[in-house]
């Protein structure tokens, strides 16, 4: 490095050279009788202000569809398509398309062992509607394995969970009236009742009603037993508070 000049020269010819040379090694392609090589797209890296968002785990049907390889979205798909039956353009989805089907379902084919007592129509909603419940808690299990929340077990239930024969009662009915028609249409096991005090809990649920009295007799003494109660009821609290 005693001479300045002839150095940088010499270091400047080198590190123009290893530039040159990097340049030849990227594909090349002719253009005009001219030989030119193709760079490659520039990259900024920018510093983040926050922590990089971790991918959003996939759920338990996108899981499935990875595995066998099946595509779920359609790029370039269109959102409308020709019905040959109504002779015009019908959303893919919305509440268009949902009028639409209604209007080419006009008629339901009804089978030969089909009860004669039951709706067509009615039951098909009804089955819509299990299937949008049965899709909305799937959902909703979806959320809780993304958020790392436990779900209760399922199996059957230990003394942990049902000290009692009362609480197994209350979550029978709960489980056999959680579905959209309120367990109007879920047959019940042998022998099994209603637990007490659970249509409050539930809602939609019919509560039942006391038999009307059968005779003047049987009214009077309903009636008496009730005011016997509200005065016992009164005589205790007057006892607390004034004793």
């Amino acid at each position: 490095r005693s001479q300045p000049n002839s150095y940088l020269k010499s270091l400047t010819r080198d590190n123009v050279q290893l530039l040159i040379n990097k340049i030849w090694d990227l594909p090349v392609e002719r253009v005009d009788e001219v030989i030119t090589a193709t760079l490659p797209k520039p990259e900024y890296v920018l510093p983040r202000s926050r922590v990089i968002p971790k991918p959003k785990p996939l759920t338990k049907w996108q899981l499935f569809a990875k595995q066998k390889g099946i595509q779920t979205k359609k790029k370039g798909k269109s959102k409308l398509k020709w019905d040959e039956e109504l002779k015009e353009w019908i959303p893919t989805y919305g509440y268009k398309r949902a009028k639409a089907q209604e209007q080419k379902e006009w008629l339901i084919e009804a089978k030969d062992d089909a009860d004669s007592t039951v709706d067509p129509f009615t039951k098909a909603k009804q089955a819509k509607q299990e299937k949008q419940s049965k899709n909305e808690l799937q959902r909703l299990r979806n959320i809780a394995k993304s958020k790392n929340i436990k779900l209760p077990r399922v199996g059957l239930p230990t003394k942990d969970h049902f000290p009692n024969s009362q609480h197994l009662s209350e979550a029978l009915t709960i489980a056999r009236t959680s579905t959209a028609s309120v367990g109007k249409f879920q047959p019940k096991l042998s022998k099994e009742k209603d637990a007490k005090g659970i249509a409050k809990e539930v809602p939609g649920m019919k509560r039942k009603r006391k038999a009307p009295p059968l005779n003047v007799v049987e009214e009077r003494h309903q009636n008496k037993n009730l005011v016997d109660g509200i005065l016992e009821k009164k005589t205790k609290i007057l006892h607390e508070n004034y004793s």
